[in-house]
């Protein structure tokens, strides 16, 4: 269930808001409209709590008897102690005392325990459900045949069922082996060569395979409806290569140019770890399985290597494994999570086109081009997980995508920058222009939080709806365009000095974004909404387990 619940008889419109904080066993309810002030205009404010019911009664007078009631999300209240309440001048603050803390193991298994109905556990559930890319290519899979929907129209996006999912090749080789890419002595003869090439090939998007990033999917042009680019030419269909050395020494790229096979599903799975330097070490760079022949010694300590008589002259690299000028932006151009690019990712190799739908023109993601030319330069286009669905009703319990939204993918990025980098400031460029669009600063990582608008007197004898806390990070945020010439020399003064993290996003998502932070701003009172010219407001946020 969503965290806001409608507006249902209240023609006065009190809005109310649950906050928790992750650890701390204390329920706070902001109850508010745009015209009251509590303080002065509700006398003899009393707040009643029926545990029975799920519901808090509030009642004052105001010229007459005033009643709302306020459902109470699944938490555990402990019923013994009081419940403590004022009136201030924007809002009514109500305070419960939880048995247990909102994210305690015992509260997120309340629907097993109680034995609850199957559509309300999955429901419950879906908090607690990480965005992984494992799980969703394991659901994918098993599904059989899986066509992709536009979310916005429901129209069929692809021109036949897909059942060939794979994990998007890592974008970042340079970083993960520097030293095997030719870019010191140690890079092993002509093996670095070979596997500079297989990396380039990896990316190739072959028609029948989707590949799957944290928040894309990647879908060959070809596998999508209406979807009319010029022909590729042969110089960007690229094809398998015959191995220049046997299978002890380099074993086959995990994924064939231009065919609907996958090889070796186990060299997929296993995770290469650049510590691991060692004679006859099975690992992966990219998506590429490798092994090095016993006989390769490094000295500690140094670069210098000995490598076996394997690596003659007759197994250099042939004409056949060249990097063609067109693809050379696969090297220098950035062909990975398109959602959100750091500046060291940038190239002026590659263009993004924004990617629409072809019923109703919402936006489904993007595609790289190179030189000018229109055409996806690897044949692919991206799709935002956030505007695609995976089955038919949209958001159903069959959609492997239900649980991600523009707000969550956004925010796993940012909180896996604070926890890599220690920093707790983002600004947003445009990825066309490199303009400063946005500005955001964690407040809060560990919020839960659900909203709506109260109830009235009728129907007063049942039970409230149910309603669950959703997990949120809280933000302040301003958008540059609105900031002073200050404010932007103290941003720019930021990045220059990596005391914010800097990344670029698509400009009709960071308008989207925008309106969503806008709109969680209203959850709560005007007392609570800035800070130092900065607006507060919340993003939902997955919880991993």
């Amino acid at each position: 269930m969503s965290r806001e619940l409608g507006t249902g008889k209240n023609p006065r419109k009190w809005r109310f808001t649950w906050e928790a904080q992750s650890h701390i066993p204390t329920l706070r309810l902001f109850l508010f409209d745009s015209c009251t002030n509590p303080s002065t205009q509700c006398q003899n404010l009393n707040v009643n709590v029926s545990l029975k019911q799920s519901l808090v009664l509030v009642t004052w007078c105001q010229d007459t008897q005033v009643s709302l009631r306020v459902p109470i999300p699944r938490v555990l209240v402990d019923s013994e102690s009081p419940v403590s309440f004022r009136a201030l001048e924007d809002h009514i603050d109500v305070k419960l005392v939880l048995l247990l803390p909102v994210d305690h193991p015992i509260v997120s298994s309340f629907d097993s325990i109680l034995n609850l109905s199957d559509d309300v556990e999955t429901t419950f559930s879906d908090a607690s459900v990480g965005l992984s890319v494992d799980s969703d290519i394991k659901s994918l899979s098993s599904c059989g045949g899986v066509d992709f929907y536009c979310r916005n129209c429901s129209v069929k996006l692809t021109s036949s069922p897909l059942r060939n999912f794979m994990e998007m090749p890592s974008v970042n080789w340079r970083e993960v082996a520097d030293n095997w890419f030719g870019a010191c002595c140690c890079s092993f003869g002509g093996i670095s060569e070979k596997l500079v090439t297989r990396f380039v090939n990896s990316h190739t998007c072959a028609k029948g395979i989707c590949l799957l990033s944290s928040t894309t999917i990647t879908l060959c042009k070809d596998d999508i409806v209406g979807c009319n680019f010029p022909d590729l030419g042969g110089c960007q269909r690229y094809k398998a290569e015959p191995d220049f050395i046997d299978d002890n020494e380099v074993g086959a790229s995990t994924l064939t140019s231009g065919s609907n096979r996958a090889l070796d599903e186990k060299s997929t799975s296993t995770k290469f770890k650049d510590k691991e330097f060692a004679a006859n070490y099975d690992g992966e760079v990219t998506g590429i399985r490798i092994r090095f022949p016993a006989k390769v010694e490094l000295s500690q300590g140094c670069c210098t290597h000995h490598v076996s008589e394997t690596f003659s002259e007759n197994q250099k690299p042939n004409k056949d494994m060249e990097i063609l000028d067109n693809q050379k932006s696969f090297l220098n151009g950035y062909l990975g999570n398109i959602f959100m690019v750091r500046s060291s990712n940038l190239s002026v190799d590659v263009e993004w086109i924004e990617f629409l739908c072809p019923q109703c023109s919402s936006l489904l993601g993007a595609y790289p081009c190179s030189n000018n030319d229109f055409t996806p330069v690897d044949g692919g286009v991206r799709l935002f997980k956030c505007y695609v669905s995976t089955s038919l009703p949209v958001g159903g319990s069959r959609d492997v995508f239900r649980n991600y939204s523009l707000g969550r993918m956004f925010t796993n990025h940012i909180l896996d920058s604070a926890k890599d980098e220690l920093s707790f400031r983002t600004v947003v460029r445009d990825l066309k222009t490199k303009s400063l669009m946005l500005q955001i600063i964690l407040v809060n990582t560990n919020s839960w939080s659900c909203t709506g608008y109260c109830l009235g007197t009728e129907g007063s004898s049942e039970p409230g709806p149910k309603m669950d806390l959703q997990p949120i990070i809280k933000v302040l945020f301003s958008e540059c365009c609105k900031s002073t010439e200050s404010q932007i020399r103290t941003m720019e003064d930021w990045v220059e000095k990596d005391l914010a993290d800097e990344v670029f996003m698509p400009r009709n998502q960071i308008l989207e974004l925008v309106e969503t932070l806008e709109s969680a701003k209203d959850i709560l009172p005007p007392s609570y909404s800035s800070f130092q010219g900065l607006s507060l407001s919340s993003i939902e946020k997955i919880v991993v387990s």
